[in-house]
């Protein structure tokens, strides 16, 4: 067991189902017990939670900071004081204020390096609102807490992984935000992340086209002319195996998306409309190009299933396993490289000094 890994999880809007899929995977099917984890959140607000799930006593330990936290335990830290009203099911403004101090305080600990990972219970857009978070949603979020430029949001599943130029724009808006740079920086990030987060060695992207059968040379619009291949030339040139554009309907369709490590989507809806279809429920949507590692389950509040004790808890299981698993590719890429530098200087010092070549006895990669 590695209890070294400290994860942390916030606790969403509280009138939705993020604390129910939370506490059904680590109460009742004991996930995550190897390391140490932190609810961010509120201790009455996750007992309430707790009361739908399961009428057993459940002791919690309020923490105050992720440093105090202890492996198969319920560690809480309370982001708030004073008493709540919940509401289930509904936007409110003290659900958007709850989620936010609570994506606050984790998102410091996170930069601060208290905590490995973060994985986010979901936030409803318009409760956010109501407490004034200006941002769309998580990923903008995230992107500008750590001082990053631009990140990559990327759906995760077993067997299909997604990423998008575009996050969260109005359909109409969708052209005009694209760019050479713009794609080309997300293939980038996306070819990055498959090496040092997925631990793959040369990784395959397929990019989708903007328009119907990828613009049909440009007679059914021009942006993939104009735009999207001569970014892929562009990412050629820079080492990143990327092919396309291709239509999405067609490589979807055909099953030809499997023989890629990683399809690149201009929109919103062209990604995650097929990557919901194959992978409903185990999905996880993880924020690429970041300092950071932060995950999250691919599903929303579900306001309409809030209170019933019903919401699936195996795309939060995946979340947290995800956000595990790159920390640990993360170090040991770090680890690789620093072995691969140390190869490299030995073997200069040999050059320089003409001593025997045998004591060099680490291997490169």
């Amino acid at each position: 067991m590695n209890n070294s890994i400290t994860i942390g999880f916030t606790c969403g809007d509280i009138n939705g189902i993020g604390l129910e899929v939370i506490l059904k995977a680590l109460l009742l099917k004991k996930i995550g017990q190897q390391y140490r984890l932190v609810i961010y959140g509120s201790t009455k607000v996750v007992a309430y939670h707790k009361n739908i799930i399961t009428p057993e006593n459940i002791q919690f330990f309020p923490i105050a900071h992720p440093e105090e936290a202890q492996p198969g335990r319920i560690n809480i830290i309370n982001c708030w004081t004073e008493n709540v009203n919940i509401t289930l099911g509904k936007p409110t403004e003290i659900s958007g204020k709850c989620a936010y101090l609570a994506l606050e305080r984790a998102v410091g600990d996170l930069k601060a390096g208290s905590i490995d990972a973060l994985v986010t219970a979901p936030i409803n857009k318009k409760a956010m609102q109501m407490a004034n978070f200006p941002f769309v949603g998580h990923t903008e979020y995230l992107t500008q807490a750590v001082g990053s430029k631009e990140s990559l949001m990327l759906l995760v599943s077993e067997d299909l992984r997604v990423g998008l130029v575009t996050n969260h724009l109005p359909l109409r808006e969708v052209p005009g935000a694209l760019s050479v740079q713009k794609v080309l920086r997300k293939m980038l990030i996306l070819s990055e992340t498959l090496k040092v987060d997925f631990a793959i060695n040369k990784p395959t992207i397929a990019v989708l086209g903007l328009n119907p059968h990828a613009g049909d040379e440009g007679t059914i619009g021009d942006e993939e002319e104009t735009i999207i291949k001569p970014a892929l030339q562009q990412a050629k040139e820079a080492g990143v195996l990327a092919y396309g554009p291709f239509a999405a309907d067609g490589l979807f369709g055909s099953g030809q998306f499997r023989k890629f490590d990683a399809i690149l989507a201009m929109y919103h809806d062209q990604g995650l409309a097929p990557f919901k279809t194959l992978s409903f429920s185990e999905g996880v949507n993880y924020t690429a190009g970041l300092p950071v590692v932060r995950t999250s389950p691919d599903h929303g509040t579900a306001y309409d299933m809030a209170g019933s004790g019903s919401a699936d808890d195996t795309s939060f299981i995946r979340a947290l396993h995800l956000a595990a698993d790159i920390v640990r590719s993360r170090n040991e890429y770090i680890e690789i490289r620093a072995n691969s530098l140390e190869v490299s200087k030995r073997k200069t010092l040999v050059s320089e000094t003409g001593e025997d070549e045998e004591i060099v006895d680490v291997p490169e990669e």
